[in-house]
């Protein structure tokens, strides 16, 4: 394990020590992630998206993800991972189709999160999970998928 210091926020099945057991020691960046996206998708209740952008000057670009083919770009300040990027903080929505500038990529998600994730103080990407079900991201939840993005920062680091 690494000097991370690890908070045991469950969110679901889901702790933050799993998700760091997960991805500790392992050099490779884009199989975090990947696995990060997988571990979210399969074990959170009522999710049908979960993934990653990376940010790349004013645009967002699609990283690896679990769930339907989504946008390949997002440009900062617009839909939700746009504006938590523009804002630098979590946002999480209760009605995706009542956030001004929503971009529906899959018309079944109703409610989202997006955490943004930072390296070397700056945003470099954002976590980003959708759900069917209005209202599904509660002030726990938001907690956690904090943490989570704390553990994903130390990996994004790491390279």
């Amino acid at each position: 394990m690494n000097n991370t210091s690890v908070n045991n926020i469950t969110v679901n099945n889901i702790t933050a020590q799993e998700l760091s057991a997960l991805t500790d020691g392992v050099p490779h960046l884009i199989a975090n992630l990947a696995n990060t996206a997988a571990l979210l998708f399969d074990k959170l209740e009522d999710v049908n998206w979960a993934g990653f952008y990376i940010l790349q000057s004013d645009t967002l670009v699609l990283g690896p993800f679990c769930g339907k083919p989504a946008c390949i770009e997002i440009p900062v300040g617009k839909g939700v991972c746009g504006a938590a990027v523009k804002q630098g903080r979590t946002i999480a929505v209760e009605n995706v189709h009542e956030f001004a500038g929503h971009i529906a990529c899959d018309s079944a998600s109703n409610s989202e999160i997006v955490v943004p994730i930072r390296k070397d103080g700056k945003i470099w990407g954002v976590l980003d999970v959708d759900s069917p079900v209005t209202g599904r991201f509660s002030d726990k939840d938001i907690a956690g998928f904090e943490e989570y993005g704390r553990i994903i920062e130390s990996f994004v680091k790491r390279g």
